[in-house]
């Protein structure tokens, strides 16, 4: 169970869940920090004992939350259940008093569970030397690390060189991550069950200023020119500072992650009511 650091809500209900869980035999397991914050410190483990044999991930938060919980669980391919307690997300599917009874028709198989693309992320230096790998459900961001100036981006796709992007900088999304920051940047909204990358400048200096949806399999190349470093976030968390040079690598994860869904078309729901869309 992962829950939102802030909010005393999450909190209250994860108390409330555990307890209903323990009660019907089954095991409950938080983050130490967690466990100790809702006051059952008898249920914390370790980070790397946390997706141990589970068959369920309770989310209890926001999409943020969502998101750091994919992060933990979706190597070991475990289902996550997301429970919103905030404003209205596009990966919390369940209410705070839906939350018990979907996480039961979760445990017995009731409920659908969708596959989602990840991306992942690598960077080759510019002395030939790879320094890290990150997988994010959302979106890898190469962005202008300095205020007031824009970055320049090279751009090869599956190793033919498309575009050299001057501007703030480039968003590699994935369905999923769509309705992030890449909304954001006027990119195209996605269904988040299709298999594709999106490729969105963001604030670009230059006529071209498309997204581009491109096959899941496609190799993404995007090298750093020139002195202004760019700055690497995945998921909203900033990993890696990238300079001349330096290229960062975005593909298609083989890691797939598992979001369990009331089955009801909750996405296009969530879409009408954050663009205030009517029936007529």
């Amino acid at each position: 169970m992962m829950l939102h650091p802030e909010r005393s809500d999450s909190h209250r209900l994860a108390t409330q869940l555990a307890d209903d869980l323990i009660g019907e035999g089954n095991s409950v397991r938080l983050s130490e920090t967690e466990a100790a914050a809702i006051g059952r410190p008898e249920l914390g483990c370790t980070l790397e004992m946390l997706a141990d044999s589970v068959d369920l991930a309770v989310s209890i938060g926001g999409d943020g939350t969502m998101l750091r919980t994919f992060e933990r669980v979706a190597r070991q391919s475990i289902p996550v259940l997301g429970v919103n307690v905030g404003d209205l997300g596009y990966l919390t599917e369940f209410e705070a008093d839906e939350a018990k009874g979907a996480i039961e028709a979760a445990l017995n198989g009731a409920l659908p569970v969708e596959e989602r693309l990840m991306v992942q992320s690598r960077i080759e230096r510019a002395d030939g030397q790879n320094d890290g790998t990150w997988t994010g459900l959302n979106e890898a961001v190469l962005e202008k690390k300095s205020q007031g100036h824009t970055v320049r981006l090279e751009v090869t796709i599956d190793g033919s060189a498309f575009a050299t992007y001057a501007g703030d900088g480039l968003i590699v999304s994935t369905p999923t991550g769509s309705t992030a920051y890449n909304l954001s940047a006027r990119g195209s909204i996605v269904a988040p069950t299709h298999w594709s990358l999106q490729l969105t400048p963001v604030a670009p200096h230059m006529l071209f200023d498309r997204s581009l949806v491109l096959r899941p399999d496609t190799e993404i190349r995007i090298a750093v020119l020139g002195e202004r470093e760019a700055n690497l976030s995945v998921d909203g968390r900033s990993v890696a500072v990238l300079g001349d040079g330096d290229v960062l690598i975005a593909t298609r994860s083989d890691v797939i992650a598992r979001l369990v869904t009331s089955g009801s078309g909750g996405f296009h729901q969530v879409l009408k009511q954050k663009f205030g869309l009517k029936d007529r």
